[in-house]
């Protein structure tokens, strides 16, 4: 987790607003997307950075209020989407689209991948790109597999769509309802640079998750961390 950093307020930034690793658009990969035996846990350290990821939405009841909060505090965040979420709020993605969020691809319906055949896999994966490429004006380079649960399959068939598999660093587990205050505390107790912490906006009652950031955010943000995005790098 790291070493607590001293508290020191942060003038408003738009540096706060930077990807990971600059301006600009992703590179196209010379070889295309590499496929890999293991999901990514972390983003390279540029500092004291945090990536925060929301899985499973978007969710008319909580999803708006996360994005308010983070445009409030000037930051942008990584929303994993399920197609079919995404496909009854589209006007949810375009707003994260005008508000440089990352959308990722969480497949349709939220199955358990290990258990299905290959061209069901591809199915999931396949049709929630479409719906993020419709709504949100690209196709989704980053892919979540639901319940963490990965296999040959699924980094094949993502490398194949154009998407890199991440995962987490800490996870909140903010979707068995711990209150609040457990919430906040395992955001801040797991904060290190380059972590990316895993939160839902979607999947049930979520009130806990919205209160919760709006709590530990501007914390993060004082302690001297940058909340960003990744953005894809090709060598």
């Amino acid at each position: 987790a790291g070493a607590p950093a001293a508290r020191r307020p942060l003038r408003p930034s738009e540096y706060r607003l930077r990807p990971l690793t600059g301006y600009g658009p992703p590179r196209t990969p010379p070889g295309g997307t590499p496929v890999r035996k293991e999901p990514l846990l972390k983003v390279p350290d540029d500092g004291r950075t945090v990536v925060l990821t929301f899985d499973d939405g978007p969710d008319p009841r909580y999803t708006p209020d996360i994005l308010d909060t983070l445009a409030r505090h000037e930051v942008r965040a990584m929303f994993f989407v399920c197609g079919e979420m995404a496909g009854y709020n589209p006007g949810l993605l375009a707003r994260m689209a005008d508000e440089g969020h990352v959308v990722g691809n969480h497949t349709w319906s939220h199955p358990l991948l290990t258990k299905l055949r290959r061209r069901t896999v591809r199915s999931e994966m396949e049709r929630t790109s479409d719906v993020v490429e419709k709504h949100y004006g690209s196709r989704p380079e980053w892919f979540r597999a639901p319940y963490g649960a990965w296999n040959r399959a699924t980094f094949e068939l993502g490398a194949e769509l154009g998407m890199e598999p991440l995962a987490w660093t800490v996870d909140t587990l903010d979707w068995t309802e711990p209150g609040t205050r457990t919430i906040v505390g395992r955001v801040e107790d797991g904060a290190a640079p380059g972590v990316v912490v895993l939160s839902h906006d979607a999947g049930g009652n979520r009130s806990q998750t919205v209160k919760a950031l709006r709590s530990y955010l501007p914390h993060l943000l004082d302690s001297g961390y940058h909340v960003t995005v990744p953005r894809r790098e090709y060598v």
